[in-house]
């Protein structure tokens, strides 16, 4: 499993304090799940972000952006993150936080 851990300690750093996160390696890298709910993760250098269906023309559009394509098709509501939309802390979290809020709007698996 290959997956940047710069980026994974990153989040690590910037969601310490949130409840209810939990980590699990999938897609060959890793996952960070709130309340069972996948919100975020680290595939290769990128950041995965779920931003759900109705955000995703929207976050997709934003720089640094393109749809996750893990299968060979885009998967709509998911989206990666290329190394210059994550490296500043700042836009990280607010990455983050869309994958947060997307996540919170689910209902808990645990």
């Amino acid at each position: 499993m290959v997956y940047n851990e710069r980026l994974a300690d990153k989040i690590r750093t910037l969601v310490a304090r949130r409840k209810g996160l939990s980590e699990k390696k999938m897609f060959g890298g890793l996952a960070f799940l709130l309340y069972g709910n996948m919100c975020f993760g680290v595939l290769k250098d990128d950041l995965m972000v779920r931003v759900g269906a109705e955000r995703h023309d929207k976050a997709v559009a934003l720089p640094h952006a393109r749809p996750m394509d893990f299968t060979g098709h885009p998967m709509k509501g998911f989206i990666y993150v290329d190394a210059n939309g994550w490296s500043k802390d700042a836009t990280l979290k607010r990455w983050l936080e869309m994958g947060l809020d997307y996540a919170s709007s689910l209902p808990r698996k645990r």
